[in-house]
This record gives C-alpha cells, structure tokens and sequence, in this order.
C-alpha cells in the first residue's frame, strides 16, 4: 500500500494596529528532513490578525496541495498544520465554534482546500514559529514599500536545510524512506511550476479581480438612526443638521465593529452633515482611521418639504410631488435640488475619489440619494430606478470602479451587522 505523502504547514499572519498593514507567511516543510519545500507570503492590505492568519492557513493549504498531483485523494496526503493562533487552530480543530461571521467563509475555504482526514491542526508558541512569522513581516514590509514579496526576499531556498531544532520534528507517520521521496518529489514538482502559479489566498471582502487590476472600491455606508428616520421624513441638507439618536448611535457601533473585524477598508470619507459625522467618527475610533469631509457627499436638499413625511407633502405640494416623482429633472418644492442635479454633484465626486483611492477600500459614509445614485450609475440604470432601492439606516453597500471605466456594485442595503 502506498504509503501518503506527508508535510508540515506553518502559517502566520499579522496585522500592524489589528486592522492595519497586514500579511501572511506560510512554509511548507519536510518533516523527516526539515528542508523547505515551498514558501508563501503576500501583504494583504488592511486588515485584522484573524484574517490574516486564516490567510496564511489558506494559502500553506494550497502549496501543500500543489505539490502532490493527487492531494485530494484519501491517503494520498497526511498534513500537520502548526500555527501559534489558538484561535484558528481550535476552530479548524472543530473545538471552538466559529460565531464571527467573515471567519466562517475563511474557515469553509481552508476545509475545501484537502480531505478532512488529511489535515491535523496543532498549537505552537509564537517563538516556534518564527519562519512563518518572518515572511510575514517581509511581505508587510514590501507591501510597505509598494511591492509585492518575492521568494527571493527570504533566505530560506529549496537546498537550504531548516535549523536542527525545526530538522528535529518528528515524522508524521511512515517510514522515513517514503518521506525523503515524497519530499524529493515535492522539490521537483514545484522547481517545475512557473512563478505565477505560486499559491496565494483569495482576496476577502471587497477585494480586487486581478485580470483587470485593484479597483477603487467605495464601501458606501448609510448613517444612523436620527429621530426623524423612524417617521420616515425628508431629511436632506436643506433643513437642520439632526444627531444621531441613540439607536443611530448604537448602529454606528455595531458597523464600527463589523468593519474592524472585516479588516478591509484603508480610509474614510464622510459627508460634512452631523448624522454622517458622527457615524464616522464611531468607526474611525474602531479603525484608527481619520476622517476626510467632501461636500459632494451631502444629501439631497429638498426644500420646503424637509422635515415633512411623504403623506404631508402629498396633502400641502401634491402636484409639486407628481412632477418630481415623474422627473429627475425636477426639484422639490422652494427650490430644492433635483435629481439630476444631485447627480451630476455626485459623479464629479466619484471621478475626484476614484483617482484619489485608486487600488485603495475607501468607506463613503453618506444618505440615501448619493448612494442611490453612484448604485445606479454603476448598473447605468433610468433614474427611476431610484425609487425600486430600500436603503436602510446604517445599511452597507459596495461598488467598485476599475481604470478602464467600468464599475461593479458588490453589494447593496446589508444590514447583517445590526441583527
């Protein structure tokens, strides 16, 4: 019977302010001979410890299994995964249950990668764990400097045997003669590879598509709760500049936690009213982020009807309201802003942003019509389309714009991170 091929994972991620800079390293190792079979490491942009050691997991996974032609197969590979996270160990151990939910797509990737019989997992005190811990701090480094890591940035090479102590692990099961094959295969299979197939670990959340480059990617995040937004009145930047109640304070932190545990937006903008200001603020503590105001982000100004719900203005402006409801051309009543030109304020300020945030995640905390409209310009949807869209309070959507002009809307009006 054939005996399977066996390898040790170590993995490591990390994260420069937990969210911050952050990168993952990964190696994969010959257990009988200690020697470096295969290395991975990126930076990953901003995020957290936990997506970036889950990061590292996934991507040791993946050269692990790019190196045995039929890893899939039971008994083809046995690995045994060595991390210093507890809590990515425990939970892949199935000892720990995964509540987060940006851990659970992370956790289900890194358990379709081989067969669960493949692959033990395996606490290590960080100091046990310094190769991986290196290339992660060398991809932060490079990512730094705006560079992506190399394999030639490591000191450790194919031919290079580990330290005595990591040359000192135990095998995982076989004889030893089975695994000095095994590993002189490995080496073969992976010399043979081209550069660009080294493993690396998908992008999470908003992340880039890589044949058309790293988009600039606008999270775009409704405010809180005011005490008009329950009695459904017009709000905009025409009337007076309502807090956050205290329900629109408890949602600005609850998105505040969801976005520092996501680990992916680099910079925020706000709009300059209050409402927006404020739920800002409540993030940028989360993220030790600041807080960027541009005017084009207000809310629409609608006149005399600010502060009236739809029935009032229906029973004191109803022939104004048909004719905004049948134009965007049109503007509320006292002279307000239409629709168009709330439009054409908005996409001279997604012009100005995307070439700011080129390659960047940017959170836009703003109102109902900006990301009304930079949704439906996206989709190049009529203006109607504006009145089929429910935006709710403190509500996450996403789009992103790519250098050849072309916009992708990821996500719109989830509100998972209040329930």
């Amino acid at each position: 019977m054939t005996q399977p091929r066996q390898f040790v994972i170590e993995a490591d991620g990390g994260s420069r302010g937990n969210p911050g800079p952050a990168g993952y390293g990964a190696v994969v190792i010959d257990p009988v001979t200690g020697e470096t079979l295969a290395e991975a490491a990126e930076y990953i942009g901003v995020a957290t410890n936990n997506v970036a050691e889950y990061k590292g997991l996934i991507a040791g996974l993946k050269a692990a299994k790019a190196l045995v032609p039929d890893a899939s197969a039971d008994g083809a590979l046995q690995v045994r995964v060595r991390m210093d996270s507890k809590l990515v160990v425990e939970q892949m151990s199935g000892r720990w249950k995964i509540k987060h939910p940006d851990m659970k797509p992370l956790a289900a990737e890194a358990a379709r990668i081989l067969p669960a019989s493949a692959v033990t997992y395996e606490w290590i005190p960080r100091e046990k764990n310094k190769h991986a811990d290196r290339l992660a701090n060398e991809a932060m480094d490079a990512g730094k400097r705006g560079k992506q890591w190399e394999p030639s940035a490591s000191t450790a090479s194919l031919d290079t045997p580990r330290s005595p102590a990591a040359s000192a692990l135990p095998p995982v099961s076989g004889p030893p003669g089975d695994a000095a094959a095994g590993a002189a295969k490995a080496r073969a299979a992976l010399a043979s590879r081209p550069a660009a197939a080294s493993p690396a670990a998908p992008q999470v959340g908003w992340g880039a598509a890589p044949d058309l480059g790293a988009p600039a990617t606008f999270v775009l995040l409704r405010h809180g709760e005011t005490a008009l937004t329950p009695e459904k009145r017009f709000s905009g930047s025409g009337g007076g500049d309502p807090e956050l109640s205290a329900a629109g304070r408890h949602q600005a932190e609850c998105i505040a936690r969801s976005l520092a545990d996501r680990g992916t937006v680099e910079e925020i903008v706000s709009s300059p009213l209050r409402r927006c200001r404020e739920t800002a603020a409540a993030v940028a503590a989360r993220l030790g982020l600041e807080v960027r105001i541009e005017e084009g982000l207000r809310e629409t100004d609608f006149g005399a009807w600010e502060g009236l719900t739809f029935a009032e203005v229906r029973e004191r402006y109803g022939a104004d309201l048909d004719a905004w409801l049948a134009s965007a051309k049109v503007a509320p009543t006292g002279g307000g802003e239409s629709f168009a030109e709330v439009a054409r304020r908005v996409s001279a300020t997604r012009d100005r942003l995307t070439t700011r945030y080129a390659g960047r995640t940017v959170l836009l905390v703003t109102h109902v019509t900006p990301i009304k409209t930079l949704v439906r310009l996206a989709l190049g949807a009529p203006p109607e389309a504006m009145f089929r869209m429910e935006l709710s309070a403190a509500s996450v959507s996403a789009v992103a714009y790519y250098a050849d002009g072309n916009a992708s809307v990821r996500l719109l009006n989830d509100t998972s991170h209040l329930r």
